[in-house]
Order: structure tokens, then C-alpha cells, then sequence
């Protein structure tokens, strides 16, 4: 069976709750890729989604010959501003990201290498994606099932409510896990993981 981390970490990547709960998150390890802007409209973050799936097929392939085989996980990303209430008000154009796919442990910086060297020869994509590491520790997680434009009400809950009723403060990036494809499922049905570390 090949590895497949909404399998491995149901907690993380299956929630059920709809409203914020405490989780512990494990050390992982991403394809990482940053930027900045409006994520609907600026061609650099089509452009740095689509180099990051490049690489993700491009490594699990080169696993999968290897007898390593991994389901690709999702696309997730950590999102911040300047100004806070930059995500309140959605002033996306000042918006600051960097997206993410979780790579197996096993995955090291050689396979990251090789498969710079095959995306760039084979479909022409120059992208400075990276591996990082992130160990987040203890986050507030919630299912947010709807718009992402509708995010709202749940962070103002989380920031206006849940962390000072548990006397914990933002301890690091928000973190979203997008289980749908916005192409290809409606608005109203699409399931985003919220996550918040927290100290």
C-alpha cells in the first residue's frame, strides 16, 4: 500500500469538528514555495501551485520506480500580512504565503534535486521550490466547509473567543489543508482545514 498521509495523520488532514479544538501536531516535512498576493488573481501563485504539483508527481514517480510509493497529499499553505485584519477585511493584495505539499520522511534534498533538474528539462519550470520542515506542536484546528471568502466568522471565534477562553496566544503561521479542488467542486462544499499554533 502506498503511503498516504490523510491516512497517516487522520486527525490532521480527516477532521470532523467544526469549531476549534486543541490538536498536537507531529514534525513534518513539505515542498515549500512562498509568495505574495491575491491568490485568485496574481499569476505568480498559479504559477508556484503548478511547480509544486510538478515537483510532487515528479518525485513520487522517481519513488514509485524505486519500490517508495506515496500518495501525493494535498495543497496546503501558510498565510500572514503586515496587518492582521488584512485576512478580516480580505485585503488579498497583501497577502503573504507559502504553499506546501507534505513529502514522506524518506523523501531527502537529493530527491528534491533530481527532480529540479527532470521538471526543469521536462516541462520548463524554473521555480525555486524548497524542503522544509515544520513542527507546529500545539494548534487549535477546525473544518471550515464553505467559500474560503467565508472563513471569517470562524477565525473572528478562534481570535475573539477560543484563545483567550483557553489563555493561549498565536504561536505561528496560519495554516490552511484544502481537501477540495475549487476547480472542479462548488464553493458551498469545499472542505479547508484551519489550523493555529498556539502557546
Amino acid at each position: 500500500m502506498p503511503y498516504d498521509v490523510k491516512k497517516d495523520l487522520k486527525q490532521l488532514y480527516a477532521p470532523k469538528n467544526t469549531d476549534w479544538a486543541l490538536v498536537d501536531v507531529p514534525g513534518q516535512q513539505f515542498l515549500a514555495i512562498d509568495g505574495r498576493g491575491n491568490p485568485n488573481t496574481a499569476e505568480s501563485y498559479r504559477k508556484a501551485v503548478e511547480a509544486l504539483y510538478a515537483f510532487a508527481y515528479t518525485i513520487k514517480m522517481t519513488a514509485k520506480q524505486a519500490g517508495e510509493d506515496f500518495v501525493v497529499g494535498p495543497l496546503e499553505g501558510l498565510w500572514w500580512a503586515e496587518d492582521y485584519t488584512a485576512f478580516t477585511v480580505r485585503a488579498k493584495d497583501s497577502w503573504r504565503w507559502t504553499m506546501l505539499i507534505c513529502q514522506p520522511a524518506w523523501i531527502g534534498e537529493d530527491a528534491v534535486e533530481q527532480a529540479r533538474e527532470s521538471v526543469r528539462r521536462k516541462k520548463k519550470i524554473d521555480a525555486p521550490v524548497r524542503l522544509e520542515k515544520l513542527h507546529e506542536g500545539r494548534c487549535a484546528q477546525a473544518l471550515h466547509i464553505g467559500s474560503y471568502d467565508d472563513e471569517g466568522p470562524l477565525l473572528a471565534r478562534l481570535h475573539g473567543e477560543f484563545l483567550d477562553r483557553h489563555g493561549l496566544k498565536p504561536a505561528g503561521l496560519h495554516h490552511e489543508v484544502y481537501l477540495g479542488d475549487p476547480r472542479r467542486v462548488e464553493p458551498a462544499k469545499l472542505r479547508t482545514v484551519l489550523r493555529q499554533p498556539v502557546g
